[in-house]
């Protein structure tokens, strides 16, 4: 992730979701707060900061020929995004990749306007998911986490990377240890506060760690002790 900020008006952590081929950084920011507000009201041309890139990413070495399952939920897909355009990329070192998506409504969903490039990648099983949807809607109707006795999952030889709010990244936990994931199979993105992006201020604390520094993305089995604990 990077911090960006504007002089006088704040700053925020921003995921990062994709590179380029000319090495370019893609980030996707949702106008949620003064911050956001303020960049989707600037111009081409205008000055903002940039600090980063901070912090550890998902494990690409590791997912080397196992199959890899995607949860999202919401802007859970943002930072799950690049990991998908490498699978894309690189196709031989890669097995089955598995995406499942969810957000409240069809006008959450992100980058509705790559799904067909995603369902074309080769070995590919992509499903959706709204809570609420509208009269146009024509896929799943619930929660992500249904998703998942739908999909075809090779547990043994599977990866997954979930990304979403916590309260579905926890049932999505559930969810796969039910069907037989083990704790090292299951990698998470945390989200906190994250002010200084090096460790040192303690807003993102959690346990011993600081998602900043030793995160965002986690290991289960690493934060596992800490993942259950409200308010931390």
């Amino acid at each position: 992730f990077t911090e960006i900020y504007v002089p006088g008006v704040g700053e925020a952590p921003v995921s990062i979701c994709g590179l380029e081929g000319n090495g370019i950084l893609v980030q996707t920011v949702r106008s949620v707060g003064a911050l956001t507000d303020y960049l989707f009201k600037m111009r081409e041309g205008d000055l903002i900061g940039i600090r980063g890139p901070y912090g550890k990413g998902w494990p690409i070495e590791k997912l080397i020929g196992r199959d890899v399952l995607i949860v999202a939920g919401g802007i859970g897909l943002a930072p799950l995004r690049g990991v998908i355009l490498e699978v894309e990329r690189n196709r031989g070192k890669y097995g089955k990749l598995t995406i499942l998506y969810g957000a409240r409504t069809p006008s959450l969903l992100l980058y509705r306007y790559e799904f067909d490039r995603y369902r074309e990648i080769s070995n590919t099983e992509f499903l959706l998911t709204v809570d609420h949807p509208d009269e146009t809607w024509r896929d799943h109707v619930g929660v992500v986490t249904e998703l998942i006795p739908m999909a075809k999952i090779n547990v043994e030889k599977t990866i997954a990377l979930i990304c979403g709010p916590e309260i579905m990244m926890r049932f999505t936990v559930k969810a796969l240890e039910q069907i037989g994931f083990k704790e090292n199979q299951i990698y998470l993105s945390l989200e906190r506060r994250m002010k200084c992006g090096i460790g040192l201020c303690g807003h993102c604390q959690v346990g011993p760690y600081f998602v900043c520094r030793h995160g965002p993305v986690f290991p289960y089995w690493l934060i596992k002790k800490y993942f259950w604990v409200d308010e931390i």
